[in-house]
C-alpha cells in the first residue's frame, strides 16, 4: 500500500525531515503548502510535483473531500491548531508537529474535535522513537529498577543551538513562538509522561533570561557579526555556520529558498548579534513534576552547555540507571545483586535514530499494521504541564496540572 501525504509547511521539519523520510520509506509526497514560493518550489521539485499541487497557504489546500491519505503539519508555532482541526474535519490521518499550540484551552478543541473525527493526531514526540530511550522504557517495563521514584533528567541545548533557534531564530520570542520550555522541552515532558505511567498533578518552575541581554555585549560588539570587531565571542556567527556540512541543519535553515550563506550572514536573523535585544525567551530553566503515581521529576533545560544532549538518572526502589544520550550509554545499577550493566545503544541519525523512528511508527500506523504510536490524550499532558510550568515562573507559584 502507498500511502500519500500532503505536507503543510515545508521548512526544516516538514520538508527537511519529515518528507524526507516518508518517501524514503516509500510513502507519496502529493501536496505541498508554505507561503515561500522560492521554498515551495525548492521542495517540490525533490518530490515531483507541479504547480497544480502546491498551495500558498492551508485555506488554499482544504477542498470538500480529501487529495492524500494524511498529513503534516509543520506550520509555525501559532499556525498548528486551525489546520489540524480542519484536516480532522475532513477525516485526515494527521502527524502534527510540536508544541501544538500556543493556547492551553485549544488542547481541549484538539481532543474533541479528534473524538468526533475518523482521524487520528500522532504529536512528533520523536524522543519515544528512538532506540535510546526505548531500551530505558524496556528496562523500567522489565522491573529492572523496581518501582520508579524519582527522576533527574537534562536537556543541554548546547550554547550555538540555543543562539541559533532561540536568540537569531524562529523562537526567539514568546509569542509568537511558544515558550522555550514548551518549544524545545515538550519532547523531555513527554518522556518523563512516559517514564511515570500516569498523568501530573502539580508542577513548580523556576528561570529567566540571563545572559542574551544587551547589557551582557561585550565592548565594542556591532549589531551584526560580520563587521563585529569582538574576536573571542563564543556566539559569533562566523565561527559557529561556515565550517559546517552546508547540506545539513542548521546551515539549511539560512540557505533555504536558494540564499547564500553570505548573504545570509549579512542581511537575515542568524547574522545578528546574541546581543541585540531581540529576544525573550528563558536561558535556563528547573522545572519539577509530580506524578499521579508519586513519581517526582526534575527537567532542567539549559543553553549553557558544551554539548547537545540528553542526560538523565532513573532512581528506582531496587536500583538506579544513568544515562548520556548523545553517546548513547546506560548504566544500570541493581542494589539487589550489585551488579553495574553498561548498555551501548546506537544513536546515530537525526533525534538519535528518533525521526526515522515516528516516521516509521506513524507510517505503520496508517498501513494498518500498528495502533497510533501514542494516543493524544496521553501526548498532550507534555503541553498541560509546559503551561503550569510557565504558569509557576512567573508567579513564583506551585500550579495544579
Amino acid at each position: 500500500m502507498t500511502v500519500t501525504v500532503a505536507v503543510l509547511g515545508c521548512g526544516n521539519r516538514g520538508a527537511d525531515v519529515y518528507a524526507r523520510h516518508l518517501a524514503a520509506q516509500g510513502a507519496r509526497v502529493t501536496h505541498l503548502v508554505d507561503p515561500r514560493p522560492a521554498r515551495l518550489a525548492e521542495v517540490a521539485a525533490r518530490h515531483g510535483l507541479g504547480p497544480e499541487v502546491c498551495f500558498p497557504d492551508p485555506e488554499a489546500f482544504f477542498v470538500p473531500g480529501r487529495v492524500a491519505d494524511a498529513v503534516v503539519i509543520a506550520t509555525p508555532d501559532d499556525a498548528h491548531v486551525e489546520p489540524c482541526l480542519r484536516a480532522l474535519a475532513l477525516g485526515y490521518d494527521v502527524l502534527l508537529e510540536k508544541p501544538i499550540c500556543l493556547d492551553e484551552a485549544d488542547l481541549d478543541r484538539l481532543l474533541a474535535a479528534e473524538a468526533a473525527s475518523q482521524g487520528r493526531v500522532t504529536v512528533c514526540h520523536v524522543l519515544r522513537a528512538t532506540p535510546f530511550f526505548q531500551a530505558v522504557a524496556a528496562g523500567l517495563a522489565a522491573g529492572r529498577l523496581g518501582r520508579l521514584v524519582g527522576i533527574t533528567h537534562a536537556e543541554n541545548v548546547a550554547w550555538w543551538h540555543y543562539a541559533h533557534s532561540y536568540v537569531r531564530g524562529n523562537w526567539a520570542q514568546s509569542p509568537p513562538a511558544a515558550p522555550f520550555l514548551l518549544a524545545k522541552s515538550s519532547h523531555d515532558l513527554d518522556l518523563l509522561r512516559a517514564w511515570a505511567g500516569s498523568p501530573p498533578v502539580r508542577v513548580s518552575s523556576e528561570g529567566g533570561l540571563h545572559h542574551f541581554r544587551p547589557e551582557e555585549a561585550p565592548p565594542g560588539a556591532a549589531d551584526r557579526c560580520v563587521r563585529c570587531p569582538v574576536m573571542d565571542c563564543p556566539y559569533d556567527a562566523r565561527v559557529i555556520y561556515p565550517p559546517r556540512d552546508p547540506h545539513t541543519w542548521p546551515v539549511t535553515v539560512l540557505t533555504a529558498g536558494g540564499v547564500s550563506l553570505a548573504d545570509a550572514l549579512e542581511q537575515g536573523p542568524y547574522g545578528r548579534c546574541v546581543y541585540s535585544g531581540a529576544n525573550n525567551q528563558p536561558d535556563h530553566q528547573s522545572v519539577t513534576v509530580t506524578f499521579a503515581a508519586g513519581v517526582v521529576a526534575t527537567l532542567t533545560v539549559s543553553a549553557f552547555t558544551h554539548n547537545n544532549t540528553r542526560t538523565l538518572r532513573l532512581l528506582g526502589t531496587h536500583g538506579e540507571l544513568r544515562g548520556q544520550m548523545e553517546r548513547g550509554e546506560l548504566e544500570w545499577h541493581d542494589f539487589r545483586t550489585g551488579a553495574v550493566t553498561s548498555q551501548v545503544v546506537d544513536t546515530s541519525g537525526t533525534h538519535g535514530g528518533g525521526d526515522v523512528g515516528l516516521v516509521a511508527g506513524w507510517l505503520a500506523f496508517l498501513r494498518g499494521e500498528a495502533g497510533v504510536p501514542t494516543p493524544l490524550s496521553e501526548s498532550l499532558d507534555s503541553h498541560r504541564m509546559a503551561f503550569a510550568a510557565e504558569r509557576a515562573r512567573e508567579r513564583g507559584t506551585v500550579e495544579g496540572v
